[in-house]
C-alpha cells in the first residue's frame, strides 16, 4: 500500500453542548494541524500516488470554509458538537468527494482510503480513516 500525506492548519472557535464538556461548553479557540494521508494500491502512469500540489490545494480549499470561523455559526454544523473527531470525519468526507469527482486528477481516482488526523496539541489528536464511500 502506498501513502502520501499533506498537511495544513486551521484556527477555529467553537463551544460544546453537554455537561460532560465542562468549561469547553463556553466558546473557546483551537488550532488544529491537519494531516491528510491518501492511500492507494498502485501508482499512476507517472509513478505518483496523487499530485501533491493538487492534494494541498484541495485540502486548503476545504479548510478555508472553516478557518478563522466560529463553528457554532456555520449552518452545516448546526446542532453538532464540532469535536476533533467530528471535524476529522467532516474533512475526510470532503476529501473523498474531491477524489471521486476527479478534482485531484487521475491519481485521486485511484485512492482507496484516506486518513485525516487533527492534532490539537503535542499531547492530543484524533483521526478518521476510511474508504471513499
Amino acid at each position: 500500500m502506498f501513502s502520501l500525506t499533506v498537511c495544513d492548519h486551521i484556527m477555529i472557535a467553537h463551544s460544546f453542548s453537554g455537561a460532560e464538556f465542562g468549561p469547553a461548553q463556553r466558546v473557546h479557540g483551537a488550532t488544529f494541524v491537519v494531516e491528510a494521508e491518501f492511500r492507494a494500491e498502485k501508482l499512476d502512469r507517472l509513478n505518483l500516488l496523487i499530485d501533491i500540489a493538487l492534494a494541498r490545494q484541495e485540502l486548503r480549499r476545504i479548510l478555508d470554509d472553516v478557518d478563522y470561523r466560529n463553528l457554532d455559526s456555520v449552518a452545516a454544523f448546526e446542532g453538532q458538537n464540532t469535536t476533533t473527531e467530528f471535524m476529522a470525519h467532516h474533512i475526510h468526507g470532503r476529501l473523498a468527494a474531491a477524489c471521486r469527482s476527479g478534482a485531484m486528477g487521475e491519481g485521486g481516482r485511484m485512492v482507496t482510503s484516506i486518513k485525516v488526523l487533527l492534532r490539537e496539541s503535542p499531547l492530543a489528536w484524533a483521526a478518521f480513516e476510511g474508504g471513499l464511500g
